[in-house]
């Protein structure tokens, strides 16, 4: 098989799906059947511990098939970018297709998945970034983040008023992005981010594709059925040893952060979904009663219950925004696999995946149609609407839409209409309470305009 697609670009296989569709079970089988190797695609596993929370492959999958990019950072270090992680991961990607070998990418770390298909990540100059003894960088945007929120956004407006217009004030890890990349570069981020998107083969959403060949498959699975399965996974981390993973953890890492009030779960491993739910039970246990840390406990189970079915929602949301519903020169085809009945594993996800890898080997069309969802009308994800009433910036047209229908800003509105007498401007408010237009009419300006 590799022979036959000497002469040809291999492909770049990427598997996507929510957590506990099976990606990491389909990439070990692919792995096994195709002669490949396998590169982890998830910002928690790439560090050391916690390895039942952030479900990685077990030792003995590890032996049967190569792993790469995963348990290599110290849990301690919090700056490792996803610009870290894309050059090591292509590193790795050119190896494997020097040797003839199919990289197979697997996780659900959206933005590090996003960086190994296509070009939409800027350069910072090496020069300002320092190497970490694990393999990160000491950067300028970690400094950057330690500032308050609007001060970021005042000074991003300042060099860069059409990127500062896209983001909102309190997302500190963007607009700290934004800046690093003009102090370390001399340009724009929205200068730069043009430029992508001029290139051969970019497109609204970024650059053009890294790879001629990629090979996207998506696991997917009835909602209901995903949903019991995580809460089924979840007990089973539990029965696996949970507890006393998260209980070593913060013993040998987090106990001495939070004694000198340093503790941080917005990055790094800390920020991993099941550590921060169990927080209270972990700081209170054998400080309480008994009840109080049962009840704790069950508090944190639940809550890393609900916290996984969304974020398998977001992931979803993610490859149909992402993939299916913005088609274009840089959006590569995707194969969906469904997943909801595990008995018919073999016959309706392994062997079309095999199938469809062997027909991207062999240079031909898969028998497989790709899966094609109806194009939504263009929006734009990144204007920003003020919304006077709420006194609330919302970045993006789908949420601003979702904002002026919400209860709370309705609440505003009929508040605002009955502060007004005047019968005419009550009739344009109430049209606008019915028909959930644009809300920045609402301000005291407009307010007198619709009287005229």
């Amino acid at each position: 098989m590799a022979a036959a697609a000497a002469a040809r670009q291999l492909p770049l296989v990427v598997i996507l799906g929510a957590t506990g569709t099976g990606k990491s079970r389909l990439a070990l089988q692919l792995g096994l059947r195709l002669g490949g190797e396998i590169i982890s695609a998830d910002s928690m596993q790439i560090y050391q511990g916690l390895d039942i929370i952030t479900n990685k492959a077990s030792p003995e999958e590890q032996a049967l098939c190569k792993h790469h990019m995963i348990s290599f950072v110290d849990p301690l270090v919090t700056n490792y970018t996803v610009v870290d992680f894309r050059n090591k991961a292509t590193s790795l990607i050119q190896d494997l297709f020097s040797c003839k070998k199919i990289p197979i990418v697997v996780g659900g770390t959206n933005y590090y998945i996003e960086s190994l298909l296509w070009k939409v990540l800027i350069n910072p100059e090496e020069k300002t970034r320092t190497p970490s003894p694990a393999g990160g960088t000491s950067d300028r945007k970690v400094e950057l983040e330690k500032l308050d929120g609007p001060e970021l956004h005042r000074r991003l407006t300042q060099v860069d008023p059409e990127m500062a217009g896209k983001l909102h004030p309190h997302d500190k890890r963007k607009v700290a992005r934004s800046l690093q990349v003009y102090e370390e570069t001399g340009f724009t981020h929205s200068e730069l981010l043009q430029k992508q998107q001029q290139e051969e083969g970019g497109g609204p959403l970024g650059g053009g594709l890294k790879y001629p060949n990629p090979c996207i498959l998506w696991l997917y699975a009835e909602q209901a059925v995903l949903d019991e399965r995580l809460d089924a996974r979840v007990d089973a981390m539990l029965a696996a040893g949970l507890l006393e993973e998260l209980r070593d953890f913060h013993r040998r890492y987090n106990q001495e952060k939070m004694a000198e009030s340093c503790q941080d779960y917005q990055h790094g491993i800390f920020q991993s979904i099941g550590f921060k739910e169990f927080h209270e039970f972990l700081i209170t246990e054998g400080k309480c009663s008994e009840e109080q840390s049962t009840q704790l406990l069950n508090k944190g189970i639940e809550a890393l219950k609900l916290v996984t079915r969304r974020y398998a929602r977001k992931q979803n949301k993610w490859v149909k925004n992402r993939f299916l519903r913005r088609p274009g020169p840089n959006a590569p085809l995707v194969y969906g696999l469904e997943v909801s009945d595990l008995s018919q594993w073999e016959k309706k996800v392994l062997e079309p995946a095999v199938h469809i890898v062997d027909s991207f080997l062999q240079g031909r069309q898969p028998l497989v149609e790709p899966i094609r969802m109806e194009r939504e009308p263009d929006e734009n994800k990144r204007r920003a609407h003020e919304c006077v009433l709420c006194e609330r910036i919302i970045i993006g047209d789908r949420e601003w839409n979702a904002h002026i229908k919400s209860k709370s800003h309705l609440f505003h509105l009929r508040k605002s209409w009955k502060s007004h007498s005047d019968p005419l401007s009550a009739k344009c408010q109430s049209s606008n309470i019915e028909t959930g237009r644009n809300c920045r009419v609402m301000s005291a300006e407009n307010l007198e305009a619709c009287k005229t």
